[in-house]
C-alpha cells in the first residue's frame, strides 16, 4: 500500500528528483543503444524546436555549463548532427543548428522515447496533465524571484 505524499515543498523536491531520475534511466537505456548522450540528447532536443539557438539559451536551457556545452557542441558537429553559423543579428555571438542527421537522430530518439513512457502504467491523460502542471510550475519558478 502506497501512502499519498504529504505535499510540502520539501516533499515536492523529492518526488521530482525521484520520478527525474527513474525516467533518466529509462531513456538512459535508449540513449546508450543510439549512441548518445544524455548531454548530446539535452542539445539535439532543443535544437528540434526549430531555428538556430544561441550558444548561451541552449547552455542555460540545456542545463549545461558553457565549458561542457562546447565539447558536447563540438562533438555532435563532428558527427555531422549539429552546425554553427555566426548570427547575422550580432556578429559576436554563435547560433547552433541542428543539421539533417541530428534532426533524423532527434526523431529516432524521441519516437522511442515516445514509446517507452506510453507502456507505463500510467494513463495519456494523467501524463498530458502532469506535463502541462511541471510546465506551469517552471514557468512560474522562472519568473519569481529566488530568495537570498
Amino acid at each position: 500500500m502506497s501512502v499519498l505524499p504529504a505535499g510540502t515543498a520539501a516533499d515536492l523536491m523529492q518526488l521530482l528528483t525521484q520520478a527525474e531520475r527513474l525516467l533518466s534511466r529509462h531513456v538512459a537505456g535508449i540513449l546508450r543503444e543510439e549512441g548518445c548522450s544524455a548531454e548530446a540528447w539535452r542539445v539535439l532536443h532543443l535544437l528540434a524546436e526549430g531555428g538556430g539557438r544561441p550558444m548561451t539559451e541552449v547552455a542555460d536551457r540545456s542545463f549545461l555549463p558553457p565549458g561542457t556545452l562546447t565539447k558536447v557542441v563540438d562533438q555532435l558537429v563532428e558527427l555531422g548532427l549539429v552546425y554553427r553559423r555566426i548570427d547575422p543579428a550580432d556578429r559576436r555571438r554563435i547560433r547552433a543548428f541542428l543539421a539533417p542527421r541530428g534532426r533524423q537522430l532527434h526523431a529516432r530518439i524521441a519516437e522511442r522515447i515516445e514509446a517507452d513512457v506510453a507502456e507505463l502504467p500510467v494513463p495519456g491523460a494523467d501524463r498530458e496533465h502532469l506535463a502541462a502542471l511541471l510546465h506551469a510550475l517552471s514557468q512560474a519558478m522562472t519568473t519569481t524571484p529566488v530568495a537570498a
